[in-house]
């Protein structure tokens, strides 16, 4: 995964100054390394009944959606307010520089389904704890989280410990 790692771009001060942004675009844009991600997220799921994927606005879209249609599973976007043309429900979360919300469709996940949450960074785990609350809203079961990149320095792992939780590359 060293090979993966050293294609990861750092962008400092994005997007507001202290922060070390991961850009994950030439890992997305070289095929053979994207096929490699897509598998590994497909790998480390093989033994899971998982019924849909949801995947967090805007690069979540990119991994879940590819990895759901590889598992043959339905996808659900985790929008920003004001982005989905039906009725939806609402978290809030707090990110290491400020805040923000998630909503979904409030028919997007059946009581009892298995979803599977992918994301492309766990970092303070505010995401990640937003949208296992709107998972468990709608009586969905939170059956892990798949993360390409983990900040394993901002412990964001902490906020989501009851689950299965696996990341391909951790810093």
């Amino acid at each position: 995964m060293e090979e993966l790692k050293s294609i990861i771009r750092d962008i400092p001060d994005f997007p507001k100054a202290g922060i070390i942004f991961k850009d994950i675009t030439p890992l997305l844009g070289n095929p053979k390394h994207f096929r490699k991600t897509i598998k590994w997220f497909e790998d480390s799921v093989e033994d899971l009944k998982i019924d849909k994927i949801l995947g967090a606005e805007a690069r979540g879209f990119i991994l879940a959606a590819t990895v759901a249609y590889k598992l043959k599973a339905g996808f659900i976007p985790a929008r920003k307010p004001k982005k989905l043309p039906y009725k939806t429900i609402s978290q809030s979360f707090a990110l290491e520089y400020g805040t923000d919300s998630f909503e979904i469709h409030i028919d997007s996940i059946a009581k009892g389904e298995n979803v599977l949450i992918v994301d492309d960074v766990l970092a303070t785990g505010g995401t990640a704890e937003a949208l296992a609350k709107l998972v468990e809203q709608l009586g969905g079961n939170v059956i892990g989280f798949r993360f390409l990149i983990e900040l394993s320095f901002l412990n964001g792992k902490s906020k989501i410990s009851k689950y299965d939780v696996k990341s391909l590359i951790t810093y």
